[in-house]
């Protein structure tokens, strides 16, 4: 019986900690150590993507790092060099397509990108999908037109509630990082030629 309790208050407390209605906030989940006794740990709010809770103490990058969903993402960044410069201080908005939506590409389009000989290309992709500053999703409106630090300009639209970036939707909105946001999209934006 002690064992199903403190199972239900485990699952509850992790089902709190997925809410990102106040990332600042912690909230606490009950550790049985054994059969007698139980302890308190505090767990950090964030919102949970690709299966990972990503939290506001990480950095962009160690918050990717963690997600099932960003695997082809964390792996064109490492291929880029650009590691260092998104743990930086930032602060940075990221529009970070999932695997998916690099599945979207054309056939051999990402293994191309990750050879050596190809690092420029992948670099202007990639920072073509980051904005110097914070913009939340409440941030973002109808219209706007955002410099990447590529240099080009995104320009945001929103449509039935939905915000769309260069034409790629943000499927999880505000996943705020230590240096940061990232706003999770279902496509590869392209800078234009």
């Amino acid at each position: 019986m002690k064992k199903q309790i403190l199972g239900t208050v485990l699952l509850a407390a992790l089902a709190i900690a997925a809410c990102n209605d106040a990332p600042k906030e912690t909230v606490t989940e009950t550790v049985a150590t054994d059969t007698t006794t139980a302890t308190t740990m505090p767990v950090e709010a964030g919102v949970m993507v690709g299966g990972a809770n990503m939290v506001p103490s990480k950095n962009i990058v160690e918050n990717a790092m963690g997600s099932a969903d960003h695997t082809t993402l964390v792996a064109a960044v490492k291929a880029a060099g650009l590691v260092e410069t998104l743990s930086g201080a930032g602060p940075f908005t990221v529009f970070a397509p999932t695997n998916a939506a690099f599945d979207k590409l054309p056939a051999g389009t990402v293994d191309k990108l990750l050879k050596p000989e190809m690092k420029k290309d992948l670099t202007d992709v990639l920072t073509y999908h980051v904005v110097p500053g914070t913009y939340k999703a409440a941030d973002l409106k109808d219209g706007m037109m955002l410099k990447t630090v590529e240099g080009k300009e995104l320009k945001v639209t929103i449509k039935d509630g939905k915000v769309m970036v260069d034409g790629a939707t943000v499927t999880i909105p505000d996943v705020v990082s230590s240096n940061g946001v990232t706003h999770v999209i279902d496509a590869v934006m392209l800078p234009k030629k």
